[in-house]
């Protein structure tokens, strides 16, 4: 039985790493698709993403309210939408995903992430509307939408229903279960590092606060995000900042080496690295799609909710989420690691991922620096872990028409991930995990392509409906 797991688990890793080559490695299908989207979008929006963003700005901090009095009865307010979004936008990506990136591509691929956010702003603008318009209620009469409903309306008929469908079971895998099992993982291994606390104990915890967040629905979810949210975006700049200070000679070579190494890597790094140009785009733009989720389909489910006078204005607000997550967090992250010297990128054996942040948080702040990074990835990981479970959880009741057994069933299937996740990390898992998270931006994209018409419409403040998607 055992011969026989492992030659099943060999067989089904190599599907999944052929999948993930014409996905993310080698074809880049998704890298042209996510970033093709992004440009056509933001050309026929006439650059919305800068045309609105100074009304974003105002938005995103005059609708600050961490009661949920804008809410109503049902659904969400605005800020909380946003902070659900942002709690599954940022993640350990934004400190894995970033070291990563700047191993694999250089400095450089900072830049190219940028260009990536910007294009993809405008994207996320066109799901968010496209949620706003397309949601509905369920039979229970609560609000919901998401990538599945404006699918069904792109794409009448059995071919509609098969790509909703598919959407659906990619995202409760990528998400709601794989992906948790990713970020329960992350929380274990930080903290067993900075505490030596046994990864069982923190993965058991970690699934019995979030228990109790899923048993309160969506109300619960929006509670929690709107306070943690904000917390945990403060806690890591702050954190970062002072780092910055304390590193501040060598702060504007880093600075100056991203904007060098975007386009003439061997300026800064030298040519037997063998980085290039390319590396770094390829590196830049794929985790910077990836860490944004911007395209991905996702993060329309929060946007839906959001109790507002027309879909345009989350759109605007969605467009923030982006924003925040690249342009702010991600960028702390990879400044600190440029400043602390220890980035080698192209060098083989050199420091990565989780382990180089951390070596370039402790460098500046000592022992302080893992417990800090433990701290940080707590509230990322958590935070996300709330935010892809009720994305999954859309798409559970969305598939079994609110059946309350399925919707019991998810919510103990995510709770044993979480516990599971912190204990072991399975690399098929992991690939997996990567793999569906991919083949869900196809339909949602499509879909959002074949509606564009809509989006356009909002962009330029003209009146939408749900009756511009018949």
């Amino acid at each position: 039985m055992e011969e026989f797991m492992t030659q099943l688990e060999a067989f089904l890793t190599q599907i999944v790493n052929v999948v993930n080559d014409v996905l993310w490695n080698k074809q880049l299908l998704l890298l042209f698709l996510l970033l093709g989207t992004g440009i056509y979008f933001t050309i026929r929006t006439n650059f919305v993403q800068v045309r609105k963003f100074g009304e974003g700005f105002r938005r995103l901090f005059g609708n600050i309210n961490l009661h949920g009095d804008k809410a109503g009865k049902e659904g969400m307010s605005s800020f909380q939408a946003l902070t659900t979004a942002i709690a599954a936008q940022v993640g350990t990506g934004n400190i894995t995903g970033c070291a990563t990136a700047l191993c694999a591509g250089g400095p450089g691929a900072i830049f190219w992430m940028w260009i990536s956010a910007f294009f993809g702003m405008a994207t996320i603008y066109g799901e968010a509307v496209l949620s706003q318009v397309s949601r509905t209620k369920d039979k229970n009469g609560h609000i919901t939408g998401g990538p599945i409903y404006y699918i069904r309306a792109a794409f009448k008929g059995n071919f509609g229903k098969f790509l909703a469908g598919f959407f659906s079971v990619a995202i409760i895998l990528a998400l709601g279960l794989m992906g948790n099992m990713v970020q329960a993982n992350s929380i274990g291994v930080a903290f067993q590092n900075a505490f030596h606390i046994p990864n069982l104990i923190t993965g058991v915890l970690v699934a019995a606060i979030a228990a109790f967040i899923f048993l309160g629905g969506v109300k619960r979810i929006a509670s929690f995000t709107e306070k943690m949210v904000p917390i945990m975006a403060c806690f890591y700049i702050l954190g970062c900042v002072v780092l910055l200070i304390l590193n501040l000679p060598v702060l504007p070579a880093a600075i100056r080496s991203i904007f060098v190494c975007a386009f003439q890597p061997q300026a800064v790094l030298g040519g037997a690295v063998g980085l290039g140009v390319k590396e770094a785009m390829r590196y830049g733009v794929a985790r910077g799609l990836f860490s944004n989720e911007a395209g991905m389909g996702s993060t329309p489910h929060a946007h839906a909710l959001a109790k507002v006078e027309k879909p345009q204005d989350q759109g605007i607000i969605a467009m923030m989420g982006v924003f925040i997550d690249t342009f702010v967090v991600l960028t702390l992250t990879a400044l600190v690691i440029l400043t602390s010297g220890l980035c080698q990128p192209g060098v083989e054996g050199a420091l990565d991922g989780t382990a180089l942040a951390q070596a370039a948080f402790c460098q500046t702040f000592g022992h302080f620096g893992n417990i800090f990074l433990a701290i940080c990835m707590l509230f990322f990981a958590f935070s996300t872990i709330i935010g892809w479970y009720f994305f999954g959880e859309t798409n559970v009741k969305a598939l079994f028409h609110g059946s309350k057994a399925a919707h019991v069933i998810y919510a103990i299937l995510v709770v044993a991930c979480i516990v599971l996740g912190s204990v072991q990390k399975v690399s098929l898992v992991w690939n997996a995990s990567d793999m569906f998270n991919g083949l869900m931006v196809i339909p949602n994209l499509l879909a959002v392509l074949a509606l564009g018409r809509v989006v356009f419409k909002a962009a330029h403040d003209e009146s939408v409906s749900a009756e511009d998607l018949k």
